[in-house]
């Protein structure tokens, strides 16, 4: 079943939250993230990061996009 939503970007297939692995989308996903105080990947995908990072709490999202230059407007 592809429960993708047209927004993924998570590329962790092994992942038994992943959409395609279940079928309730990416709801399990953000259950175990906010449980664990962490980001869900994808947002982490949308960062130009040198590197994959080390973990994914809320912190580690926050230094993430800080350390980012801005786009111009």
């Amino acid at each position: 079943m592809n429960n993708l939503s047209p927004f993924c970007t998570c590329t962790d297939l092994e992942c038994p939250m992943h959409p395609t692995n279940q079928e309730r989308g990416c709801g399990p996903c953000i259950a175990k993230n906010l449980k664990l105080r962490e980001i869900p990947s994808c947002f982490f995908n949308s960062l130009d990061l040198p590197e994959k990072p080390r973990s994914y709490f809320y912190e580690d999202f926050a230094r993430a996009v800080l350390s980012q230059e801005r786009p111009a407007e």
